[in-house]
């Protein structure tokens, strides 16, 4: 059970926290559009898991949140639900987090993440609480968060930056409280996907391999978690796999329109279900 756990929740986490927050502004100018994508995820054939992400860019500011949970028969095996979202301002291409959060259910208990940032490539504090009691673990190794980003706004990055260089390409570090590893995109293609029974894109998209390389802190030297599942796939012959293509009404950003990851328990699959931008 903790494997199909940790398939869900790893999965949202690296491949779908690519959203935004829309809050903030009263009015909004031509260049401020607000997109609404929602997913469905398929694993071994069950549909397993529903997704949403809303996408809102601004001159000089982002945000990030995805919102994503189990269902159907899944749901009563695995009952997980999940939020996550990061807020930062863009310069030069680059995303600078002010605050990042993560916010997990699993049999009625919910734990949070908040990190903060100075919205210049810093990192200031980190807390963790389960079900509303501060459970910051006293031995944090602040030292772990020199230099790092959160993972949303590491893939926000890449996303603003492949209508222009058609090239997947990242390579960040990042901080998760416990821990730093290296978030690597690589191996670019380029495909022509067909609008189908599950998927409602059409069009040209950049696929490539996304993979987590662990650098220090708590590591266990048997793979778990998102490593455990990425090493089933890399055995089966291939890392998790993003397609990335561009909206209909936001083309200066690629999001994520279909996902691949081989696993054990059978091959996982996302699918872009609806799109609507305003």
């Amino acid at each position: 059970m903790h494997a199909v756990k940790s398939l869900f929740i790893w999965t949202s986490i690296f491949l779908l926290g690519i959203g935004s927050l829309a809050g903030g502004a009263s009015a909004k100018s031509g260049s401020e559009k607000t997109s609404v994508l929602t997913y469905d995820v398929y694993a071994g054939g069950i549909h397993a898991m529903n997704a949403r992400l809303t996408l809102y860019k601004k001159q000089g500011q982002y945000g990030v949140s995805l919102t994503a949970g189990t269902q159907g028969i899944l749901k009563k095996l695995a009952n997980w639900s999940g939020r996550f979202q990061s807020e930062g301002q863009i310069s030069a291409g680059k995303t600078f987090p002010f605050t990042h959060q993560s916010d997990s259910v699993w049999k009625e208990s919910t734990q949070s993440k908040y990190f903060k940032y100075d919205g210049k490539g810093h990192f200031k504090s980190y807390k963790m609480t389960e079900d509303g009691d501060d459970k910051t673990p006293k031995d944090v190794d602040i030292s772990l968060a020199k230099g790092t980003t959160d993972i949303l706004s590491s893939t926000f990055e890449l996303m603003i930056s492949m209508p222009k260089s058609k090239v997947c390409k990242g390579n960040q570090l990042i901080f998760d409280g416990d821990r730093n590893f290296r978030l690597v995109f690589k191996d670019t293609k380029t495909e022509d996907l067909q609008k189908t029974d599950f998927n409602t894109f059409s069009g040209p998209a950049l696929s490539c391999s996304v993979e987590v390389v662990p650098e220090k802190g708590k590591w266990r030297k048997k793979p778990r978690g998102w490593l455990s599942i990425q090493e089933q796939g890399r055995q089966k012959g291939a890392l998790p796999t993003v397609w990335f293509g561009a909206l209909k009404g936001q083309p200066d950003v690629y999001v994520p329109v279909k996902i691949r990851i081989k696993t054990d328990y059978g091959t996982l699959f996302m699918h872009l279900t609806s799109e609507k931008t305003s």
